[in-house]
Order: C-alpha cells, then sequence, then structure tokens
C-alpha cells in the first residue's frame, strides 16, 4: 500500500522529551503524555505493516484509518512544537539598566509559562479522546522493522550496471551504426554538411534519452558548440531556450536571460549559431507545438554540417520533427533476448559464476515479462538483488505471477507501472517516505544529493540516529538504498562518485499519483494541478504557473496554517504566498527565485523572522544582498543556503543566536567576530571570508565540522597561526577547501600546516587555492602515510615547484582517484608517471608550464578516465625529444573522456609547436576508446604569474598562425 507514516518517527521522540523533568507538566498530563506516546508506537507499526500490502489487497475502511491516525499524527507534532517553541522559546536579552524592567521581564514570562502549560494540557486532552476514537476503528497490531546502523554505499556493480545498458542500447552494435548512418556523419561530403534532423522515438523505458546521450557522447568533439536539453511533459518554453543558449555557451552565455522573452531568446540563439557547427539534442518532446517553436530557432541551414537529434515517445511528434527529406525517424526497439539476460544478470549474478540452475527458468519468465524494456530490467533486477544478499526464490516467483500478461507495446504505460508498484512496494516505510518527497521537483530536475538529504532531515523523514551517527550520515545511507534499489537514477562526478539523482519521468508519474492519494504534496504544476481548498494542505510545490485560474486556486486555500514544507520554483515565482500566513512551516526553499531589489516579492523575505518553526531555509541564487536581522529568531533552523548570492556581503550578527545550525552555506561572506563562536553544533561551514585573527580562532569553537571551506582576504601570520591553531581542534574534518583574494602575502600557510597540523585520518578531500610548495605534503606522508590514507581528492593551485619525488610520494597514495596540481614556477624538466603509482586515479592534471615534459610509462593510470598535462615545447627539444614521445601510444587504456593538452610554445618555433600538437594528436588518436582530444597552444607564462586559467578547464584555445613570427 502507497502510504507514508506521517510525522509518528519524528513525532514519538518529542513525546518522549515532553516527559523530561525539565518541562515540569503536572502528573495527569505526563500521564496522558505517556498514553499517547505508547498508543503512536503501536499505531505507528501497524502503519508499517499497512504500508507493506499491495494497495488493491487493502479494505477500503484501513486506508481511511491509516489517513485519519496520519493526519492526527501531523497535529499533534504542531501542537507539541509551538509548546517547546513557547517554552524553550524566544529568549529575549534583558534590559540591565533597569531592575524593575528586568522583574517584570521575568514575572511576564512565569505567567506565559503557566499559560502555555495550560494551553498543552487541553492540546493533550483533546488529542487523547481523537486518537481513542480513532484506535477503536481498528485493532493494535505490532510489527518490529529493524533501523539500518551500518554506513551503506552505493553498490559498485551499478556504475558497470548503467554503462553495460549504455552499450546494450546502443553506443556499440547496429543501433549505434544505424542512427550514426541516419545522422550521416560518414556519409559523403555534401551530406555531411547539411543540418540533418533526426528523431528516436519508442515507449518509455526503452532507453531513448540513453541512446541520444550515448551518441552525443561520442560525436560532440567534432561540433564547435553543443547542447542537451530535457523538455518533459510540462515544459516552460523559455527555460528549454534558455538551456539551449547556456549550454551552448559552455555555461557562460555572457548575458542575463531571465530579462528576455521567447522572441529575445529565438533571435540569441540564432545570433550565436550563424557560422557555426553545433550538435543540439532536444530531449523528450511531447507536443507538436511546441517543436515548432523550437524548430523555430534552428531554421538557419548553414551548410555547415550540424545535427539535431530529438526524442519522444509519439510517432506523430517525430514525424513533425523530421518533416524534410533530409530528415529521418529512428524507430526504437527492445533488447533481444540475450541482451536483456545479459543486462539482468550483470545486476543480479554480478561474479563469474553466472546464474545458478534453480533461477534460470524464473529469469526467463522474468524477462519475457519485462518485454526487452531496459528500465523494467534493472528496476526488478534491482528489486530482486535485495540489498546485501539476493532474495529467495519464492519472492521471484511472487514477483513473477504478480506482473500480468507482460510488457508490450500496447499495454507499456500499465504494465511499466506495475512493474515498478512492485519495486515501491518493497521499500522499507522510511525509503517510501523518502522517494514519495522527491515529487516536489518538475520533471528531469537534477536533485543534489545534499540538499535533499538537509531537506529529508527538516521534514523529519530521517530520525533513527543513533548515538555517534549524524542524522545527515544515516540520510546518505537512505538515499543510497534508493539507488541501489533503482528507484533514482544516480548522476556521477568526474571520480565517479554520486553527487546528485534524476527521477525516470515514468517512476516520477508514479510517485506524483501515490503523493496525490495519499495527500502527501500538493503540487501546482501547470497541468497536474493537485491544490484544493482543503485545510489539511501539508506540503506545496510549487512549479509553474500557466494561467490565472491554478493561481487563483493557490489563494482561494483555506489556511496555509498547517503547511510544513514549501517548495518555489522560478516559474511559479510571482504567486509567492506570503510567509505571514505559515504557522509551522519547517522547510522553505525559494532557490533560483529573484528576490533581489528590483524584485516585487524582495519585501516578502521580510517575514522570514516569524518562521520561528523553520529548519531548513534555501536561498541558493536569490540575488539577495542582505539578510533581515529577525533571521535570528529562527532558534531551530539547521540549514541555511545562501550559496550563489554574490551582493551578499556580510551576516548579520543576529545568526549567533542559531545555536542549531547545521549547515551555512555562503558565496565569500563575511563574518563579524562572536557569530561563529556560538555555532557550535555546525557540521558544514562553506565559504566564510576570514579577515581577522579573532574570526580564525572562533573556528576552533567548531568542533562538530565535516565541511570547511574559507576564503582569507587578507595574508599575515599572525592570522595564519590563529586558523592552524583552531584546525587542530577539528577532529572531525572531512573536506577542507582554502582560498585566497589578495596577490601579494609574505608568509606560506602550507609551511605552517606541515609544521603543525597533522591531517585527521578521515580527511577525504584537500584544497588548496594558497601559494605553496610541496614539502607540508611531502612531510605528512612520510611521517605516517596512514593520515592520508583515505584522501581520494587532491587539488593544489599556485605550486611553487613540482619535483619527481613529489609526483613519487603522491603517487602511492592509494585511496587518491582526483588529482589537479598547477604549477608555474621552477620544475624538474622531467616528470615521470610510474607504472606502480596511481593505481586508483580516475582524474589526473598536472600543469607546470613550460619548464617541464611530462612522460607516462606503460600500464601508467590504469583508471584514468580523464588526464589533462602540459608540455613545454623547448624544454622537450633541448632534452632530445624531438620525436614528443610521452609514451601515450597504446597506453592510458582507461581514457574515455577527454585529454587536455597544453603545449606551452615560448621560446620554440612555429613549425616545432605544431610537430608537437600533431605527434601528441597522432598518439592519442590511437587510443581504442576515442576519448574527446584537446590541444591548446598557449605563450608561454612570466616567472610568479597566476595560473587560474590553466586549471579546471580555463584554457586558452587560441592557436599560433601559419604566419606567426617566430619567438
Amino acid at each position: 500500500m502507497n502510504i507514508v507514516t506521517g510525522a509518528m518517527g519524528s513525532l514519538i521522540p518529542k513525546l518522549g522529551q515532553l516527559l523530561m523533568d525539565e518541562y515540569n507538566l503536572h502528573k495527569r498530563v505526563k500521564k496522558d503524555v505517556e498514553f499517547l506516546r505508547k498508543e503512536l508506537e503501536s499505531m505507528h507499526a501497524a502503519l508499517i505493516k499497512v504500508g507493506e500490502v499491495p494497495r488493491e489487497q487493502l479494505d477500503r475502511q484501513v486506508k481511511l484509518w491509516a489517513e485519519e491516525v496520519r493526519e492526527l499524527s501531523y497535529n499533534m507534532e504542531d501542537v507539541v512544537d509551538k509548546f517547546l517553541v513557547r517554552v524553550e522559546g524566544i529568549q529575549q536579552p534583558h534590559d540591565n539598566t533597569s531592575r524593575f524592567k528586568e522583574l517584570k521581564s521575568k514575572m511576564l514570562g512565569l505567567f506565559k509559562k503557566g499559560k502555555n502549560h495550560h494551553r498543552i494540557a487541553d492540546a493533550v486532552k483533546e488529542i487523547k479522546e481523537q486518537l481513542q476514537e480513532v484506535a477503536a476503528r481498528r485493532d493494535r497490531n505490532k510489527v518490529v522493522v529493524p533501523n539500518p546502523t551500518e554506513p551503506i554505499t552505493i553498490d559498485p556493480c551499478l556504475r558497470a550496471l548503467y554503462a553495460e545498458a549504455t552499450e546494450l542500447v546502443g553506443i556499440y552494435g547496429k543501433r549505434d551504426q544505424e542512427l550514426m548512418r541516419l545522422l550521416s556523419m560518414e556519409g559523403d561530403d555534401a551530406s555531411k554538411k547539411r543540418l540533418k534532423k533526426v528523431s528516436i522515438v519508442g515507449f518509455g523505458g526503452l532507453g531513448k534519452t540513453t541512446l541520444a546521450r550515448a551518441v552525443y557522447e561520442k560525436i560532440k568533439g567534432d561540433f564547435e558548440c553543443r547542447a542537451f536539453v530535457p523538455v518533459g511533459q510540462i515544459p516552460d518554453i523559455k527555460k528549454v531556450f534558455r538551456d539551449i543558449l547556456i549550454d551552448l555557451s559552455g555555461g557562460n552565455p555572457h548575458c542575463d536571460l531571465a530579462i528576455l522573452d521567447a522572441n529575445q531568446l529565438i533571435k540569441k540563439i540564432h545570433d550565436f549559431l550563424e557560422n557555426k557547427r553545433y550538435l543540439v539534442i532536444i530531449d523528450d518532446i511531447w507536443d507538436e507545438k511546441l517543436w515548432e517553436g523550437i524548430n523555430f530557432a534552428f531554421y538557419n541551414r548553414n551548410n555547415l554540417g550540424s545535427r539535431l537529434i530529438t526524442t519522444t515517445r509519439i510517432v506523430s511528434v517525430a514525424n513533425s520533427c523530421c518533416s524534410s527529406d533530409d530528415d529521418s525517424v529512428y524507430q526504437m526497439e527492445p533488447l533481444s533476448v540475450d541482451d536483456s539476460r545479459r543486462l539482468f544478470y550483470k545486476r543480479i549474478f554480478p561474479g563469474e559464476s553466472g546464474c545458478p540452475n534453480e533461477f534460470e527458468q524464473v529469469s526467463r519468465d522474468i524477462l519475457k515479462k519485462c518485454g526487452g524494456v531496459p528500465l523494467a530490467i534493472i528496476t526488478i533486477a534491482s528489486a530482486l538483488a535485495g540489498g546485501q544478499k539476493m532474495k529467495p526464490k519464492c519472492e521471484w516467483d511472487i514477483l513473477l505471477h504478480s506482473l500480468s500478461s507482460g510488457l508490450t507495446e500496447d499495454n507499456s504505460l500499465e504494465e511499466m507501472r506495475r512493474i515498478l508498484s512492485f519495486s515501491y512496494s518493497n521499500l522499507p516505510s522510511h525509503l517510501k517516505t523518502c522517494l514519495l518527497y522527491l515529487c516536489i521537483y518538475p520533471e528531469d530536475t537534477v536533485i543534489y544529493r545534499d540538499i535533499l538529504i538537509w531537506k529529508w532531515v527538516a521534514e523529519g523523514f530521517v530520525h533513527h540516529g543513533h548515538q555517534g551517527t549524524s542524522l545527515f550520515l544515516l540520510g546518505i545511507n537512505y538515499f543510497n538504498q534508493l539507488i541501489n534499489r533503482s528507484m533514482i537514477q544516480p548522476i556521477y562526478d568526474e571520480i565517479g562518485q554520486v553527487y546528485a539523482c534524476r527521477v525516470h519521468d515514468m517512476v516520477l508519474d508514479l510517485i506524483c499519483n501515490l503523493s496525490q492519494e495519499a495527500k502527501f504534496v500538493n503540487l501546482l504544476d501547470g497541468t497536474r494541478n493537485s491544490m484544493s481548498s482543503e485545510s489539511n494542505v501539508r506540503r506545496l510545490s510549487l512549479q509553474n504557473k500557466n494561467d490565472d485560474h491554478q493561481a487563483k486556486t493557490l489563494t482561494n486555500i483555506m489556511s496555509m496554517s498547517r503547511v510544513r514544507s514549501i517548495t518555489i520554483f522560478p516559474s511559479a515565482a510571482s504567486i509567492m504566498p506570503a510567509l505571514s500566513r505559515f504557522d509551522v512551516v519547517r522547510v522553505l526553499d525559494l532557490s533560483d527565485c529573484d528576490l533581489g531589489e528590483s524584485s516585487s516579492l524582495q519585501h516578502n523575505l521580510k517575514d522570514v523572522g516569524h518562521l520561528i518553526h523553520l529548519r531548513y531555509l534555501g536561498l541558493k541564487c536569490t540575488g539577495i544582498s542582505e539578510l533581515p536581522a529577525e533571521i535570528g529568531n529562527l532558534q531551530f533552523l539547521e540549514v541555511l543556503d545562501l550559496e550563489g548570492n554574490y551582493e551578499l556581503q556580510a551576516l548579520p550578527s543576529s545568526i549567533c543566536k542559531l545555536r542549531r545550525l547545521l549547515c551555512l552555506n555562503v558565496s565569500t561572506c563575511e563574518v563579524v567576530p562572536g557569530v561563529l563562536h556560538n555555532l557550535t553544533s555546525i557540521q558544514v561551514l562553506k565559504e566564510i571570508y576570514v579577515s581577522l585573527n579573532i574570526i580564525a580562532q572562533e573556528l576552533g569553537n567548531l568542533t562538530r565540522l565535516r565541511e570547511l571551506e574559507i576564503c582569507f582576504k587578507d595574508g599575515s601570520l599572525g592570522l595564519y597561526e590563529g586558523f592552524v591553531k583552531s584546525l587542530c581542534n577539528l577532529h572531525h574534518i572531512e573536506t577542507l577547501s582554502i582560498h585566497y583574494n589578495f596577490v601579494d602575502t609574505s608568509f606560506e600557510l602550507m609551511d605552517l600546516l606541515g609544521e603543525r597540523w597533522v591531517p585527521p585520518v578521515h580527511l577525504g578531500k584537500f584544497v588548496s587555492w594558497m601559494p605553496s610548495q610541496l614539502s607540508a605534503l611531502r612531510g605528512w606522508i612520510k611521517r605516517d602515510p596512514t593520515h592520508l590514507s583515505n584522501l581520494s581528492q587532491l587539488v593544489l593551485h599556485l605550486v611553487k615547484e613540482v619535483q619527481q619525488e613529489d609526483v613519487e610520494i603522491i603517487g602511492g597514495l592509494m585511496s587518491l582517484r582526483r588529482l589537479c596540481i598547477s604549477s608555474t614556477h621552477q620544475t624538474q624538466r622531467l616528470l615521470v608517471v610510474h607504472a606502480d603509482a596511481f593505481r586508483c586515479m580516475v582524474f589526473f592534471r598536472l600543469y607546470c608550464g613550460s619548464a617541464a615534459q611530462i612522460k607516462f610509462e606503460r600500464g601508467a593510470l590504469p583508471r584514468a578516465e580523464e588526464v589533462a598535462f602540459s608540455l613545454g615545447v623547448r624544454v622537450a627539444k633541448e632534452d632530445g625529444n624531438c620525436g614528443f614521445d610521452l609514451g601515450l601510444q597504446g597506453n592510458l587504456l582507461s581514457l574515455r573522456r577527454h585529454v587536455y593538452v597544453f603545449l606551452y610554445c615560448g621560446g620554440a618555433r612555429v613549425g616545432e609547436a605544431k610537430a608537437a600538437a600533431a605527434a601528441v594528436r597522432h598518439a592519442l588518436e590511437a587510443n581504442p576508446n576515442n576519448p574527446l582530444i584537446s590541444i591548446n597552444m598557449v605563450p608561454d607564462i612570466a616567472e610568479g604569474a597566476h595560473a587560474d586559467d590553466l586549471c579546471e578547464d580555463k584554457v586558452d584555445d587560441e592557436e599560433i598562425s601559419d604566419d606567426e613570427e617566430e619567438n
């Protein structure tokens, strides 16, 4: 049954908190609270048991009972929270200038305290009566459900599984060849130069997007600019055009696209694409009229060989996308029997042994029901994999009999929903709640893991923390379990770690329907309007506003007083309700909505100080330049996300009152002395300016910090010493990132760190943008290599010199997966990457300017998927490497993404530079994985200059021309 347990998980511990002596409740009230706690524990267990029963097997009376209990739990938690707020209260400072005012304040506090105790007594009595009425309608059930305590990691087979799915769907084999033929990528010169459109069509779950993305990754290097933009069932045409421009321009459109209308955006696309060869993929189109608008942006047939690919489920839309003689429709077909079996077995039987004999027949029968649909195969396989061990055969048989007649094109939607419903019903109760919450996001949204988990924590979904385990880390377990069960699709970063997820549109459709039935989230998305005038609206997701009627529906909701969560997306920002209408809201996310000084919504933010129950406040990229001082009233606030608000120069001093704050995320923002000193609960602190020694010293009080990102506004020995002393107190640091915002420095922070700081053993990421030498790192590793045994990412910019010894020592870090070192100073002329070093390296970047050449031994970097390095052309010639042999031929066999090579040409002839580029390209083109190759010729850089433009893809693409004078 698609049921959630309401606020039960967070309410029961709060009732236990009320029984503590410090609240001094009357004996009769304590007795009633104890009754409520025990009764709700029983009902919570019963709700979980109800949730394990398939929906169609449940009696309607049971459904009504479950809904009553769930609603009652919400009401009870609101009552308890209001009492706790009043008693723990907004503590106002006493006016010490007047003893009379102090006495008056104390008397008033005692009066209010007594009044609050009467209120809670009356409320508990009323709820007890309601609960007894509800309980009388159903017998009590008791089920014990274990809670996960051990860290849960993402199944390492999954990344290989998605790679396998990509290969099977089309990156290799006949599909790939057929699509490439339709794109005329391998035809004659005339066909290659025409604008060519291809539409991939097929029903949901077949892998259209997977095929389109695979082809995109394979051929994008042949085009001057490129874009991959999802549309979805409920599109915003202006957002589609903005996304196209952002992708085409490499993320830097050079103007404020938000203020442009559709026609202006189309003109921008026309102007940008003039005389450019482009590759654009428009994914998941549902409407022919929408395509007409998108197609108008690409009318310019410049005969430069551009390609436009679309995907859709609807044949008529595909035909509309391919209306000219040069265009083609590609009909997506299911996987073959052999490919289906290969994908299924890879998830459940990852070893070499293959499928046991007793599972062969049931496997064949299940695969027949899956009909060759990759989404169905992966979802079912993940459900049967069963976490730590495979499900017993009897559960396979149950699944087989629940799948009806199997997936065909005629019944694909209904049967796919049945398959997904089976996987959903097999989730534990807490995971069902977390999954349903994802319906607050529009289709195709990239959902960042950390933001999602902080919201889960604020909503009370993660509530079984054990001593020594933070709720956030437990939330990571939840997130990883949903990935392992293939209910959400992982998005991997450059080193293969999951940082975000997507929800497949068919899964999203399922959870939106389940959420609407359970009254879990009320959506306003322009089409699926689940708004009502009922008073039990608990969560709002305002995604899109297509007409005034839907906006009026929101206005006419009888009461916002019970809303616990509200998420507003930019398309619906204009109908943002007044914050004063909310009484018990816990999560408020306005990320990317314009709240700047020119916005009419800016004044609404002033009411945020009244939301005293707030746990999560998301104001990322909202354009705000200041926070109201009243934000200090939010004494229950746990997360304050202000990332991307570069106009916000300083935080108000009232931030110091937020003693429960767990995560503070800003963008180079200053704090006044005394603020950090009080934030002793904080675990994540990002991009705080440190300019005063006293602030550096206050960091030492934040002993629970896991992530710290700071920026020094200026530098002095005293400031650095204060920071290093504080850092020695932070024993839980996992991520440390240090930046600076000044030019000259007389002291090197890394030297102090090397002398006085011992990295904690769980340090996983270290980033420094400070001028430094590698002696500190050398010292840490030589002193005790175990202190960096978990270091997976090391990024060091502005390094003064790199020696062969450094390469060898760093190469011995067995957990290191990402390395980026940039140096433009004195460096050893030849650096060799040995075969026995960097065994786990996935992302390798080593820039040493014009002073060195880098060579790779046979077998070096066996797992590297992306590599970037520099070559001093003059140095190579002077050292006798006239053929520019860097060991690339037949080497680096794991490369599958990108190779960046920076040829420093200072002191070299134009012909020598071109010969070096040709030799390097020839060696890399022999790589069997066909990685993208970018060879950039850059001028020499003066001694002591910054290397910012050489790091993290900030490269100079200007090549030396034939007529350039020799240096």
